[in-house]
């Protein structure tokens, strides 16, 4: 049992008080089979008016907070703990059919699938499918895994890691010709890649954690992290971080996941006033391990402890 601790702060400072439209936020790991939620509480200063829960079309888990009376600073504040499996080795425990690229998803799973093959950038002069096909073995059938693998593992050898504050995502042609980005920017590019060979893929967002400072690290700790996943018959959703070289959800927690990066976005939203009132946004993420928690008596188990959000609910 790998217990991990998240903290996740986000702070808006104004140069003077404003007033706040709606903020949609998505700090909430997923609950799945190898990561599962103990507790999770979120503040937020001002305290909101209004606290309305979803889940939208992928399942992701939401709350939305409507706000009242101005103010000059707006603060996120995410504490979570979880029980994270990870997998320190890809298990493919693919379909024969699909063993071997290239394969064609069942008439079940197409229609579901579909959108999620769809090119999502213009890609004119074919740059994205010249690249990605320089990873097929000429003239013979690849093995699946190893292409995927091989394209994660590319990126992160071939590419320069860049931070970059800005809001949006560079498209895989901007990524391919300058040769750096940001996690979100990589996870674009391997997207593409595979929807350009007829795979389904899709974004995650989530949080990366850093198991050492010493010696080679990840890249992309301290703040939120972007990677995507390939949907692999018998295999189902499998990670993959072109960031890391990362296969498998070691080190990922997965909280939201999308079609497109905009339909992930940890947190977004409005404020009425002048565009030089806003100072700025800091964003503090930190991703430890925590000491797993014991059962109470009775033997309720703490997979059951959740920790609401501060604030008012959402009105019956």
């Amino acid at each position: 049992m790998t217990v991990l601790s998240v903290r996740h702060i986000t702070t808006y400072t104004y140069a003077k008080p404003v007033r706040f439209g709606d903020h949609r936020v998505m700090f909430r790991p997923r609950d799945s089979y190898d990561q599962r939620l103990i507790t999770s509480d979120l503040r937020i200063d001002p305290e909101p008016r209004r606290l309305r829960w979803l889940h939208d079309v992928f399942g992701n888990c939401v709350v939305v907070a409507s706000f009242g009376a101005p103010a000059a600073r707006l603060c996120f504040d995410a504490g979570i703990v979880l029980d994270h499996t990870p997998s320190n080795a890809p298990d493919f425990s693919i379909e024969d059919y699909a063993r071997t690229y290239p394969f064609t998803y069942g008439s079940e799973e197409m229609p579901d699938l579909g959108r999620l093959i769809e090119r999502q950038y213009l890609d004119p002069e074919h740059t994205v499918d010249r690249w990605v096909r320089q990873f097929l073995q000429k003239g013979r059938e690849t093995d699946t895994a190893k292409l995927l693998m091989t394209i994660t593992y590319a990126i992160k050898e071939s590419f320069t890691y860049s931070s970059r504050h800005e809001r949006g995502t560079q498209d895989p042609i901007t990524t391919l010709g300058t040769r750096k980005g940001t996690c979100r920017d990589f996870a674009v590019l391997m997207i593409e890649a595979a929807r350009a060979l007829g795979l389904a893929a899709r974004f995650v967002s989530g949080y990366l954690h850093v198991p050492t400072r010493e010696g080679e690290s990840h890249r992309g700790g301290g703040n939120t992290h972007a990677w995507c996943q390939v949907y692999l018959p018998g295999a189902g959703w499998v990670e993959f971080d072109p960031t890391n070289g990362i296969v498998g959800n070691r080190d990922l927690i997965r909280v939201a996941v999308g079609r497109d990066p905009r339909q992930a976005i940890p947190l977004s939203g409005t404020y009425f006033g002048d565009a030089a009132d806003f100072k700025g946004m800091v964003v503090s993420v930190e991703v430890g391990h925590a000491k797993p928690p014991r059962p109470e008596a009775g033997g309720t188990k703490p997979h059951d402890v959740d920790v609401g959000v501060s604030g008012r609910p959402a009105a019956a």
